[in-house]
């Protein structure tokens, strides 16, 4: 039983640096999160992120059997910051409130807005830089 219980530990442990807290209250393993994620990085002073962020929206609506959008806040606004600027621009999904791409090993953004595409196992399968628009985003799911 003991070994039981040390191996339960064990694994648990192990997917907690791959569990990530949403704006929502709820976490996410990015490792395994069983539908394809759609991470988005978007800041508030950005204009391709502003136009891209309802075809985000509506991608989440159509498609949320299968998958999952989530944002990134590229100048990591928290709290009350964060839900205002999520707010503003009218983003209709999830945030991550902690940045995950050093789990595919991912230098920081350069280019906003970035998209990355991650398979129901939890790798990377699309790394896209510039705004994106459903069909886009379908063509490669």
């Amino acid at each position: 039983m003991k070994k039981i219980i040390l191996i339960a530990l064990f694994l648990i442990g192990c997917d907690s640096d791959t569990m990530y807290k949403t704006s929502d209250g709820d976490s996410i393993n990015v490792t395994a999160p069983g539908k394809v994620l759609v991470i988005n990085y978007w800041a508030v002073w950005c204009s391709p992120c502003r136009k891209e962020i309802p075809e985000l929206n509506e991608l989440a609506a159509h498609h949320a059997n299968t998958l999952s959008v989530l944002g990134v806040n590229f100048d990591g606004s928290q709290d009350d910051r964060l839900a205002q600027e999520v707010s503003k621009l009218n983003i209709q999904f999830p945030n991550l409130i902690a940045d995950p791409r050093l789990v595919w090993g991912l230098e920081p953004v350069s280019v906003l807005p970035e998209t990355l595409i991650i398979s129901p196992e939890g790798l990377l399968l699309h790394r896209l830089v510039g705004p994106q628009t459903i069909a886009s985003i379908e063509a490669l799911l």
